[in-house]
Parts: C-alpha cells; sequence; structure tokens
C-alpha cells in the first residue's frame, strides 16, 4: 500500500457514527416520553404512508460479532410471552394512531425474527392487519438466520406475505465463523435462497462483513465468490463493528485476530469492485443492487433514503418502532422504547406507551438531517437538497465551500455549484458527513471505524 494512501486511511478512518439518524441515536434523552410520542402519533395525517419495524429481540444462540440489542434463550416461553407484549404495544400505537394512516412497509428484524413459531408469525401478521390499515401493495421484509428455518417457517412466511428475504451470511469461512459463533455453510445458504424462491419470494439480500477475525482478502474473495453463486438482488457489505465497551459479549472475539484499518480498507475495496464486476450497482457506501432492483432504481431517480435498517427506498412519512429497543421516526422527532425487555413487557402489559427517550428535530436539525442524507445516498450537496431552508441553508452551504476549496486530499470539491465527494473520498463519506454534524463530539458516545 502506498504511502500517501496509508496517510489518508489514517487520517479518515477515525471512529465516526454511521448515520441512520441525525442526530444519532447517542444525543436521544428522557425528555421525550410516552405523553410525547401520543401526542405525535395524534397528529399523524389521515394520508399519510408509514413502516413499520418490529424488533424480536431473541436468539436461540448468541454471534460474538452482533451488535444489536438482543438475548440468547434456548427456551421459546420468554419469546412467547414478549410476543403477548408487542401484540400490546401495538394496539396502543394503533389507538394513537385512531385510524391514520397507511402502512407501505414493514420489517422484522432482531435478534432472529425467524425463531417464532409459524402459529406465533402468522398470528403476529393478523394483529397488524387489524390495527393498521396495509396498503395492498405493503412490502414486507424479514432478516433471516438460516438456522432456525424448517417448511413449516418457510410457509408461514409467505402465508405472511414476505417479498424480500434479508439473510445474514458474514463470511463463509470456518475459522472465521468459529471466531464469532456463526457456524453457517453455503450449502445450508443456498437452501435457505432456494426455499426462498420456490415460494414465490424473489428478492433475496445478503449481509457480508468485512472487518472480522481473522479475515484476510483472500479469504474474503473466497466468501464474495461463493455469495454471488446465489445470484443475490442486494448485497449489504458492512465493516464490523468492534464496540466491546457496548456489547460486551464482542470480548469473546480476540482483538489480536482483528484486522488493522489498512487492512480493512483493502478488504472493503476488493469486495467492493468483486461485486462491482459482477453486475451490482454501488448503492451508497455499503449497499450493492442489481440495476433492476427497487434499491438501484430509487438512487438513479434521487428516491434513496437511509434510516435505521441502512439504504432503503422506503418513502413512508412515518416510522413507527414496535418492540424493545425499537426506534421510530415521525416528522418531530425521533421516539426510542425501554430496551430491557422485561421492563418493556411489563410497562405496555400495564396500558403505557413504551418510549424511553427521544429527540425533538429543531429547523436547524432537519436541515443538517437533510445535507448529511444527501451526502450519504448521492455523494453532493446542492441547493436543491435544503430547499425551504432559507438563509440557513444558504450558509451551510458556504460551509460546505470551504470544505471543498480548503480540501488539499481531493476527497471534495465545488461541481456545478454543488458540494461533491469525489470517488476518492466515497470511501470516507461518513467522515465528510461529520463535519456537517453539529452534535458530534459534543457528548460521550463512542463510534466505529469510519472504513
Amino acid at each position: 500500500m502506498q504511502p500517501e494512501l496509508r496517510d489518508l486511511i489514517d487520517r479518515y478512518s477515525l471512529p465516526v457514527p454511521r448515520y441512520t439518524s441525525y442526530p444519532t441515536a447517542p444525543h436521544f434523552h428522557g425528555g421525550i416520553g410516552a405523553d410525547t410520542y401520543a401526542r405525535w402519533l395524534g397528529s399523524v395525517a389521515a394520508g399519510a404512508t408509514m413502516s413499520l419495524y418490529l424488533h424480536i429481540p431473541y436468539c436461540d444462540r448468541l454471534c460474538w460479532f452482533c451488535g444489536c440489542h438482543t438475548k440468547h434463550t434456548l427456551r421459546y416461553e420468554p419469546v412467547a410471552e414478549y410476543l403477548k407484549a408487542l401484540h400490546a404495544e401495538i394496539d396502543w400505537v394503533s389507538a394513537k394512531l385512531g385510524g391514520r394512516g397507511r402502512v407501505t412497509a414493514i420489517h422484522l428484524g432482531g435478534g432472529s425474527p425467524t425463531l417464532l413459531t409459524p402459529e406465533d408469525l402468522l398470528a403476529l401478521k393478523a394483529k397488524l392487519s387489524t390495527a393498521f390499515s396495509l396498503d395492498a401493495n405493503v412490502q414486507i421484509s424479514v432478516e433471516i438466520d438460516p438456522n432456525d428455518l424448517d417448511d413449516g417457517r418457510y410457509d408461514a412466511m409467505a402465508t405472511f406475505g414476505l417479498t424480500r428475504a434479508s439473510i445474514g451470511v458474514q463470511d463463509f469461512d470456518p475459522k472465521v465463523q468459529k471466531a464469532i459463533n456463526r457456524i453457517q455453510s453455503l450449502e445450508q445458504t443456498r437452501a435457505v435462497v432456494d426455499a426462498m424462491r420456490q415460494r414465490g419470494i424473489a428478492s433475496v439480500n445478503l449481509d457480508l462483513l468485512y472487518g472480522l477475525p481473522f479475515q484476510t482478502e483472500d479469504g474474503l474473495a473466497r466468501t464474495i465468490g461463493a455469495a454471488l453463486e446465489l445470484a443475490p438482488d442486494r448485497v449489504a457489505l458492512f465493516g464490523y463493528a468492534h464496540v466491546p465497551w457496548m456489547k460486551p459479549h464482542q470480548k469473546m472475539i480476540p482483538e489480536e485476530a482483528l484486522p488493522d484499518r489498512f487492512a480493512r480498507f483493502g478488504q472493503a475495496m476488493l469486495a467492493g469492485e468483486m461485486l462491482a464486476q459482477a453486475g451490482l450497482e454501488p448503492i451508497g457506501f455499503d449497499h450493492f443492487a442489481r440495476p433492476d432492483d427497487p434499491l438501484a432504481i430509487a438512487a438513479h431517480e434521487g428516491r434513496l433514503r437511509r434510516n435505521f435498517q441502512g439504504y432503503t427506498d422506503d418513502a413512508a412519512d412515518v416510522l413507527i418502532g414496535l418492540g424493545a429497543s425499537a426506534i421510530g421516526q415521525l416528522p418531530q422527532g425521533y421516539v426510542q422504547n425501554i430496551t430491557p425487555t422485561g421492563d418493556y413487557s411489563k410497562t405496555v402489559l400495564a396500558g403505557s406507551g413504551a418510549t424511553a427517550k427521544g429527540f425533538a428535530l429543531t429547523p436547524a436539525d432537519k436541515m443538517r438531517a437533510r445535507a448529511i442524507a444527501a451526502l450519504l445516498c448521492n455523494f453532493r450537496l446542492g441547493e436543491q437538497d435544503l430547499a425551504g431552508f432559507g438563509a440557513a441553508a444558504t450558509a451551510l452551504l458556504g460551509e460546505a465551500e470551504a470544505i471543498a476549496l480548503t480540501d488539499a486530499d481531493g476527497m471534495t470539491e465545488m461541481r456545478d455549484g454543488a458540494f461533491v465527494v469525489t470517488e476518492r473520498g466515497r470511501p470516507f463519506v461518513r467522515t465528510i458527513a461529520a463535519r456537517f454534524d453539529s452534535y458530534f463530539g459534543t457528548g460521550t458516545a463512542r463510534h466505529s471505524a469510519a472504513v
């Protein structure tokens, strides 16, 4: 690796947020509670579109790399009890909405939502259908652990209305899998893809990771090659976030086996090049999609968005988070539920909302949120991205121009009146976006590496 590139990686791979929200979740505070959320739900427009995220915070095995809010269980009883609380929260939110809004997207995440029994999965769909007005073409995605599945669960997901299967892979190398406690063969994964497609679920997303323990470029290249054999419609290529101060189970991963920032950069570039050469278009800084996939089409048409699941073509006006730790987004701001499952269940079963904290957005917050989203989704920021913000937008664009004019590294430039992240700067777009984050560095939050 050339010394100049090593220098850039040193300076631009600093820990920064992933910007799935702005301000980011560490800045949420307890001044936003269930009463505030109820008022915000009460002001949702009758014709608003809504996206539902349902969090299932249980796994029957705990992967050491995981950064999600989840817990390990070998018994189904805690899951069944949790679902009673989830149904209760659905009823509470539905009552506050009063019939307003139309659901255009549903996402089940975790944890491992595929550990739900077929009966419980279909009961959950029935509850959602009763509580909300579901669009006839509602898009439904589920995060899938191949180790949980059988024919009954496959059939239940198809009956649920699944339109996209999001399959966790991470890496196919047995040594890497052992180090992260995620044993999963290519044959298992292929069987899931085949079962999904046999049931008419045409869209398949694979989640891959770089920066894992014992991972090498040669090994990652083999994983990418194997993943491409499955002909995925989308690939999410995430950098492993080693945050043991937040997720103590990550201490099970030997830190000396983790690739350094230079190796991580090489892995990311190699994987991205292989995916692009196979015909998958780069979407933002960590997604890839076939040219005819709705995500790629949204990117071409300037409709790409970013939320807590990453890049999306979901254009809903409101995101409703349901379940322990789930985050929602409304025009007024963000809300996040109680994280401990026991406290969450106790609260909602007592008839209350589960909001633990949140953030009410100011006009300045909304403007900077739009600017950061434009950079992450389109790698450019222009006047049209900040329409409606008046003099404040002019000032922010002035900040952007000053950054470009003093950028000796060639990461950004002014082009046709817009602030543009160059090809050289794209791998470091999160670091560039952080320049527009007025909260960055003001709290105690710690973040993962930018690449």
